[in-house]
């Protein structure tokens, strides 16, 4: 007469037992932000990229890109929100950043725009996805926007800070204003050689000058910069860095296996993609206003101007409006 309550205990003791222990498998953000500082390396293109990968693997997959000069620490707290929401979150170096390197001493240090989206496409190849959700800003957002226009198949949705950025050497090399040049101070130091030396030498220090200018109302402690600063010690940095600023003002004339890329850019192609576009509403570096590139997006299309202070770097700056920005993006 036992048997029936001994086998009911049992069954219900089994069933706890299992849901428990699925339930402690399941990774939560606390353990995807752990995971984050695990880089994995994988040859793609001209480069061994370094990046991290975190979430489900059979997760919708989103590409984060980050910016000049920050690294992939700008996503710290937006990757792992997004992987325990069941996404599958992929954050490289660009080229010149952290661990990312050339596989060839012979490959030109090229920082020219369209390069830095092939290495992207490159590296969906490598990890065998064939479409994301992309999100970036600063270089990140430019890179995206190049993706979402050459490659549309590739982008399910886009999430770029301060919109469209695709330019070309002939719209860089037409002078501005003096308020709007003064903004460039930068890219006029790297066209010399003093600047060229002062960035070597001065790398970590030029890079926190940016990041004040960037976003003035972003308190960011020394160990928050000097975690990303780290990226920065790239052998390749200041080559990638210089010659991208010295593309943009036609310094440089790039490599030939991009100029088919570039002769589509410059035309200042439509995107298609759905996308949300970001722009901080104390962002210090140069951006466009958002009416100035609406009509650039022909799918569906949002705008949204993050409040409280925040500058040119979204997703550390207000990390949870960026997620929620990449999550309604990717249902779009």
């Amino acid at each position: 007469m036992f048997r029936k309550p001994l086998l009911a205990t049992l069954i219900t003791a089994t069933a706890l037992f299992a849901a428990t222990h699925a339930a402690a498998a399941t990774p939560t953000e606390a353990d995807y932000a752990q995971a984050f500082h695990t880089i994995h390396q994988v040859k793609a293109g001209v480069l061994n990229v370094g990046y991290v990968d975190i979430g489900p693997r059979d997760g919708q997959p989103v590409i984060l890109l980050h910016g000049w000069p920050y690294d992939i620490n700008s996503y710290s707290h937006v990757a792992p929100q997004l992987a325990a929401r069941g996404y599958r979150v992929i954050v490289p170096y660009l080229r010149g950043y952290g661990s990312t390197r050339f596989l060839s001493a012979s490959t030109p240090r090229n920082g020219q725009p369209s390069a830095l989206a092939a290495d992207t496409v490159a590296l969906m190849d490598a990890l065998g996805i064939k479409q994301a959700v992309f999100a970036g800003f600063d270089w990140g957002a430019r890179t995206a926007d190049i993706v979402a226009a050459l490659w549309p198949e590739r982008v399910k949705s886009l999430v770029s800070v301060s919109g469209y950025l695709i330019s070309s050497q002939q719209i860089g090399e037409k002078p501005l204003p003096p308020q709007a040049e003064l903004q460039w101070w930068y890219q006029f130091y790297f066209a010399t050689e003093r600047g060229r030396e002062g960035y070597a030498k001065n790398t970590h220090d030029f890079a926190k000058l940016i990041w004040q200018q960037a976003s003035p109302g972003w308190k960011f402690s020394d160990a928050t910069f000097n975690q990303s600063a780290q990226a920065l010690d790239n052998p390749d940095q200041v080559s990638v860095t210089v010659s991208n600023y010295r593309w943009r003002i036609g310094q440089e004339k790039g490599e030939p296996q991009y100029a088919a890329y570039e002769k589509k850019l410059a035309t200042l192609p439509v995107i298609s993609v759905p996308t949300i576009t970001i722009e901080g509403d104390n962002n210090g570096a140069p951006h466009p206003a958002p009416a100035a590139y609406r009509a650039k997006f022909s799918g569906k299309y949002e705008h949204r101007t993050f409040s409280g202070n925040i500058g040119h770097n979204p997703p550390a700056e207000d990390p949870q409006d960026f997620v929620k920005a990449v999550v309604d993006a990717a249902k779009m």
